[in-house]
C-alpha cells in the first residue's frame, strides 16, 4: 500500500511515521519545502521517499499525485498556530485552504480513488456555551481567529468534494495533542522548554505565561496518529470524528505540574504578548462517534505526555 504524507516533517506527522513504520507492507512517501527542518525526520530519512513541493503550487501537487499515486493521502500540512494567523491571516488561509484545494483537485483529474484524510480542529467550534459540552460533532462552528475559519473552510470542502466528486474523505477534528517534538510555540512545549532552559541555566528563574484560565482537553500525539490511521481503515468516508480525551485541564494545572517535577525555585509572570485578542475559554470533546466507529480509545496518560516533553527539552 502507498501512503502520502503532507507534513511529514511536522510534529504529527512526524509521529505518524512512526507509527506506520510499525506496520506491515507500507511504502510511505513525504511531501517537504525545500525549506522545510528536518530535525524530526533524520531517525527514519532512509525508510522514507520525499518529494519536494509546495502545495500552493497546483502543478507541482498534481506531479507528486502523478508520481505517487497513493492508496492512501494524510494530509497534515498546515498553518497550524493561532497566534501566527492574527498576524499573517491571508497566508494562514491561502496555505490551509488552497493547499488542501490543490491535492483535491489533483486526485480528481488523475482519477485515483484514495482514502484521504484530513487533520482539521477543534479550534473550528471556537465559542462553546456550558450547556453544549463536552462538544460533539454536531456543535455548531463559531471560530474565533483566522486560523480556525480556515479549517472550516478546509473542513467544508472535506465534505463538498465528498458529495460533489466522491472523493473517499474522511475528517478528524483533533482536540489539543501533545507530545516529544512538539514545536515550543504551543502551550505545553512551551512551559516545558522554559523549565527545561531555566535548569540549565539559559534563563532568569520565570515563566512567562499567557491566558492561564482557560481548559483544554489532551491527548497524546501517539494515540492522536494512531486515530488518524484508523480513521482511514474504519471510518466512513464523508463523515467527521473528533479526536480527544473527553477530559479537560486547566492550563494553570497543566503548567503546575510541569513545575512541580523540577526543584528549580521558578516564578510565573503573565505576558501582555502571549494574551490573545479573543481565545476559546473552554474545549471539551466528545469523541464517541469516533470510538464506536474505530474502536479506539487514548492509552497515555497526560501526565505521561507533560513528562515525556519536559524530558524531549532536557535533552535539548
Amino acid at each position: 500500500m502507498k501512503v502520502l504524507v503532507t507534513g511529514i516533517t511536522g510534529f504529527a506527522g512526524s509521529h505518524l511515521v512512526d507509527y506506520m513504520l510499525t506496520l506491515p507492507d507500507l511504502k510511505i512517501h513525504g511531501i517537504l519545502r525545500w525549506r522545510s527542518r528536518t530535525e524530526n525526520i533524520e531517525h527514519f530519512r532512509d525508510k522514507v521517499s520525499f518529494s519536494e513541493c509546495d502545495l500552493r503550487d497546483a502543478s507541482s501537487v498534481r506531479d507528486v499525485i502523478e508520481a505517487v499515486r497513493p492508496d492512501r493521502i494524510f494530509h497534515l500540512a498546515a498553518q497550524s498556530f493561532v497566534p501566527t494567523s492574527w498576524t499573517a491571516p491571508t497566508e494562514s488561509l491561502v496555505t490551509n485552504i488552497i493547499g488542501q484545494l490543490n491535492i483535491f483537485e489533483a486526485v480528481k483529474k488523475t482519477n485515483l480513488k484514495p482514502r484521504i484524510q484530513l487533520a482539521c480542529s477543534s479550534e473550528e467550534y471556537g465559542l462553546v456555551h456550558e450547556n453544549e459540552l463536552p462538544i460533539r460533532e454536531t456543535n455548531p462552528f463559531r471560530p474565533l481567529s483566522p486560523y480556525a475559519v480556515s479549517k472550516v473552510g478546509q473542513d467544508m470542502l472535506g465534505y463538498q468534494y465528498f458529495k460533489s466528486f466522491g472523493l473517499h474523505v474522511i475528517r478528524t477534528r483533533g482536540f489539543n495533542h501533545e507530545g516529544p517534538r512538539r514545536g515550543p510555540v504551543f502551550v505545553c512545549s512551551d512551559f516545558a522548554k522554559q523549565i527545561a532552559d531555566i535548569e540549565k541555566g539559559r534563563r532568569a528563574p520565570v515563566v512567562r505565561v499567557g491566558n492561564l484560565d482557560a481548559r483544554r482537553d489532551f491527548t497524546d500525539v501517539r494515540d492522536v496518529v494512531r486515530g488518524y490511521w484508523l480513521a482511514l481503515e474504519k471510518g466512513v468516508a464523508g463523515e467527521e470524528y473528533n479526536l480527544c480525551s473527553g477530559k479537560a485541564w486547566v492550563i494553570k494545572d497543566m503548567l503546575d505540574y510541569l513545575l512541580g517535577l523540577s526543584t528549580a525555585k521558578i516564578k510565573i509572570e503573565v505576558d501582555p504578548t502571549r494574551l490573545r485578542p479573543s481565545d476559546v475559554p473552554v474545549l471539551l470533546g466528545d469523541a464517541s462517534k469516533f470510538k464506536k466507529a474505530t474502536g479506539w480509545e487514548p492509552t497515555i496518560p497526560f501526565e505521561q505526555t507533560l513528562r515525556d516533553m519536559l524530558a524531549y527539552w532536557r535533552e535539548r
